[in-house]
């Protein structure tokens, strides 16, 4: 029984390294096996505290992970710690349907134009459009727009 939770400490603990959920879920399964085996080995009272025991060790092998790892040096090569920077672009507003536009890279059948000084992304109906070319917007659809030749 004591093996087992053991053992099963120990697997949650390498899911940290090993991460995608199958050692810690064996970790689990060890755990709640000895459970089972301290409720039918030794009473209620035996099986309780077992299952006391062993949310006590879970919690610390969370705060092992979470709170000491991320600490040390291995810790830190091994966790993420950059900021992801970046906006959300705006969907464009279905004011510019009917528009002219112009093609800022060519579009295949996507790509960029300008429409009132504002650069959009868009697919051509048209098909391939060169840069520079002329363009009216037929639709706002999501975040970019649908243009054609006029």
């Amino acid at each position: 029984m004591v093996t087992l939770f053991l053992v099963g400490a120990a697997l949650l603990g390498a899911e940290v390294f090993v991460p995608g959920g199958v050692l810690g879920a064996l970790g689990g399964l060890a755990m709640l096996a000895g459970c089972a085996l301290a409720f039918a080995n030794f009473g209620a009272g035996g099986g309780l505290l077992a299952v006391g025991a062993g949310c006590a060790l879970i919690g610390l092998v969370l705060a092992a992970e979470f709170v000491w790892l991320p600490r040390t040096r291995a810790g830190k090569k091994l966790l993420l710690t950059a900021e992801v920077s970046g906006a959300v672009r705006e969907a464009p507003d279905a004011s510019v349907v009917g528009r002219e536009a112009v093609a800022l890279t060519a579009l295949a059948p996507g790509g960029y134009v300008l429409v009132d000084g504002k650069r959009h992304e868009a697919v051509s109906q048209s098909g391939f459009v060169g840069e520079g070319g002329r363009l009216r917007v037929v639709a706002a659809d999501n975040f970019r727009l649908v243009v054609r030749r006029p």
